[in-house]
């Protein structure tokens, strides 16, 4: 398989762009709820509208990628997601909203499911897990800036509001809508660079084989696809289930400020979540990708029990411990999941992105039960589900190439040397 390592520059490229607008909404959370004068519950519904789109469109964007390539999909990706920005900036109502956010979502949805198996046939299978987890540093590096440039803008005084031409284009009242300017200028940035960069059909064949609907549906009904369906569910449920909550929470049981603290504190959980992947770089060269997870597991569930239970001081530094020890999982997920099946990787990567879903369900739960049961608190502690679900694949997945290693890059070169 040849390498292209321009495509996987600009894969790279596209992650970061990706995070930048889907880890948005952890920051803004307590701005959407005085905004829109809502609870929580219904605050959960703008995640809902945004992750939802992956359960409708993910499966249909893995046929659309075997039809038409993967950089055509991206170009529609992102003029989709340029309308949906534009949209949410002009008309910041509260069902337009929930439109923009579907439209963006869909277009993530497109960027995923082509971007992954291109990830894979441009890097080569065997360092797939090493490049994926590069994909999560890019991921994390740009949910770090994103809520530190929200939090820039949120500060600006009056005096500043009128010279500052990203504020003058949305309502003196949704600074935040600021955020989704910048994202459309992103878009119209990547739309130019995918648009030079060259895309061999050959590669493209690699990443995504000509299945057919019938195939694809068969691929849907294999027990090991459905089991990583459901670990990026519990990923994505526990990543932005814990987000979202972490202003919410420190405003709640700590007092502590949401637009500035706690939206830094967020930065910090997405920081932590690219320093993890730096070290899942290394130890993934070192270790089974199995066995990582499995550590890294053990952490984010005692990290977590520590950002609920503890006092502020430790909280402070207990929530982006949760994000250090998130920081491999999708990556070793994803991996081991196209590394456990010999064909139709652009399908399979379809059925997986559709377990983006999950996104959509674990603010809605985790506000409705916290209404419920008057706990933010002992709602949290659901999140421990997804998590016990994810440690589990560290035991049960058995992947047909594993990842590459010193160790057992070492151990090949022996066994060629005896020959």
């Amino acid at each position: 398989m040849k390498k292209n390592y321009l495509i996987v520059l600009m894969v790279l490229s596209t992650f970061f762009v990706i995070s930048f607008i889907t880890n948005l909404l952890a920051p803004i959370f307590p701005a959407l709820i005085q905004s829109y004068d809502i609870g929580l519950t219904l605050a959960g519904f703008f995640s809902f509208a945004f992750f939802i789109a992956y359960g409708v469109m993910s499966i249909p964007a893995g046929l659309l990628v075997q039809s038409l390539g993967e950089k055509k999909v991206m170009l529609i990706a992102f003029s989709l997601a340029l309308f949906g920005s534009v949209l949410f900036v002009s008309m910041p109502v509260f069902a337009v909203a929930m439109l923009a956010l579907f439209l963006i979502g869909t277009a993530m949805a497109l960027l995923q499911v082509a971007i992954n198996p291109l990830l894979r046939a441009s890097g080569g299978s065997k360092h797939f897990a090493v490049f994926s987890v590069a994909a999560q540093l890019m991921f994390g590096g740009a949910a770090t800036l994103s809520p530190l440039v929200y939090s820039a803008l949120v500060k600006a005084d009056a005096h500043a509001q009128g010279q500052n031409w990203l504020l003058q284009l949305v309502p003196a009242d949704m600074t935040w809508l600021s955020m989704y300017v910048l994202f459309a200028l992103l878009c119209v940035v990547m739309l130019v660079v995918i648009s030079v960069v060259p895309m061999k059909k050959k590669a493209q064949a690699q990443s995504s084989q000509q299945n057919s609907i019938r195939q694809s549906l068969q691929l849907f009904k294999d027990p090991t696809v459905i089991k990583f369906f459901f670990a990026i569910v519990a990923y994505v449920a526990l990543e932005q289930g814990v987000a979202n909550s972490i202003s919410v929470f420190l405003q709640t049981y700590h007092q502590l400020d949401p637009n500035t603290q706690g939206a830094q504190v967020v930065s910090q959980f997405w920081l932590s979540l690219t320093l993890g992947c730096l070290l899942g770089i290394i130890l993934l060269k070192l270790f089974d990708a199995k066995h990582v997870l499995l550590a890294f597991s053990v952490g984010a569930v005692i990290s977590l029990l520590t950002a609920l239970f503890a006092g502020t001081a430790l909280v402070l530094w207990a929530f982006p411990a949760v994000g250090f020890f998130l920081s491999i999982m999708w990556s070793v997920i994803f991996s081991l999941a196209l590394n456990s099946v010999a064909k139709g990787h652009g399908t399979v990567s379809g059925i997986l992105c559709t377990g983006i879903v999950g996104g959509a369900f674990a603010s809605p739960i985790v506000g409705a039960m916290s209404e419920l049961t008057g706990s933010l608190q002992l709602s949290l502690l659901l999140l421990l589900i997804p998590l016990g679900y994810i440690l589990s694949v560290g035991i049960w997945a058995k992947p047909l190439i594993a990842n590459h290693t010193f160790k057992r890059n070492s151990q090949t070169a022996t066994l060629a040397e005896s020959n």
